[in-house]
């Protein structure tokens, strides 16, 4: 299991005095795609004029832009809430930008009361992530929650 705590300790480290997102997101992917196995793709996705846009990542060339509530990703936005998808397939209207990918988790950022984006995980296991690596990750994202400058995304 990753040590999602030292991941978060990590990120926080990196971030130096808190500021500009990108180079915070930069290294945060680096450091999960690092610290977790069994997965091909690990970035984020940040709110752009109303969709959201590709940012930092590691893994192979990704959608640039997606509609909220389009994909994984979009109905993570839409909801308001984490999405852990077993089988991306079965999902209705999932996005396949890797078709190597088999399962995803996505976990919505939060700035100010609002998302400003996501962190987008995928795997080309089925039934890749669990319980654990959902609360893993929302950990994860509290310490880039409590670092990362948003304010100048254009919501």
């Amino acid at each position: 299991m990753p040590d999602y705590e030292l991941m978060a300790k990590q990120i926080e480290a990196l971030a130096g005095t808190c500021g500009d997102f990108v180079p915070l997101l930069s290294n945060a992917s680096a450091v999960l795609n690092e610290g977790m196995e069994r997965i091909n793709w690990v970035g984020f996705y940040l709110m752009d004029g109303g969709s959201l846009l590709l940012g930092p990542f590691q893994g192979r060339a990704a959608c640039v832009r997606i509609e909220v509530g389009k994909g994984v990703c979009g109905a993570a936005v839409r909801e308001g809430r984490v999405l852990r998808v077993e089988d991306v397939h079965r999902f209705p209207g999932h996005i396949a930008c890797d078709s190597a990918s088999r399962s995803e988790i996505v976990l919505p950022i939060r700035s100010g009361g609002k998302i400003v984006g996501v962190l987008d995980i995928d795997s080309p296991e089925t039934g890749r992530f669990n319980e654990e690596d959902q609360e893993g990750l929302q950990t994860v994202v509290r310490a880039i929650e409590g670092c990362a400058d948003f304010s100048r995304l254009r919501l």
